[in-house]
């Protein structure tokens, strides 16, 4: 393998994170989407906060992924294989946007990215067909669109206020 596809699908992994989550091979539930999530909550704080900045960090950030992603598919010879973690990592910065930087909030898209990104509802649940990183990758950012707006919704009922 040439270095730039290691150093590729390194980045694929998260830095190699999804490695520590058990082997699946045929298994769709391994573990690695919660380690890639956790590991996009760890490095979320170091995104720029104004919106602006924030919305180009993230908007190169998954068209990087798209990419990365898509090398890391034809390293490993199989279509969103379980290892690639860059999808959660920049589909919960998706799921965070713009958020109260509360706690609450953050936890709240945390939780809510994860359920979205597994149940895969349509219309985003489509966007996997599209070829390459880009099925790897949008799929994620819908599930995180998905994540925010249900956040701000439950933001906007003051039903999160309640719950603290």
């Amino acid at each position: 393998m040439a270095i730039l596809e290691r150093a590729l699908l390194w980045l694929a992994t998260g830095l190699g994170i999804s490695y520590i989550a058990p082997a699946g091979r045929g298994r769709k539930w391994t573990g690695a989407g919660l380690l890639g999530t956790l590991e996009g909550l760890l490095l979320w704080p170091l995104l720029p906060s104004a919106p602006g900045p924030y919305a180009a960090a993230v908007a190169a950030a998954v068209a990087a992924a798209c990419f990365i992603c898509g090398s890391a598919e034809r390293t490993l010879q199989t279509h969103d294989d379980t290892r690639i973690v860059l999808d959660e990592i920049v589909g919960f910065w998706v799921a965070a946007a713009w958020l109260p930087g509360t706690w609450a909030a953050v936890g709240l898209a945390f939780v809510l990215f994860r359920f979205f990104d597994a149940v895969k509802l349509p219309p985003y649940k489509w966007l996997e067909r599209l070829p390459g990183g880009a099925g790897v990758v949008m799929d994620d950012v819908g599930a995180g669109i998905a994540a925010n707006l249900s956040v701000r919704l439950i933001l906007a009922s003051g039903l999160l206020g309640r719950m603290t």
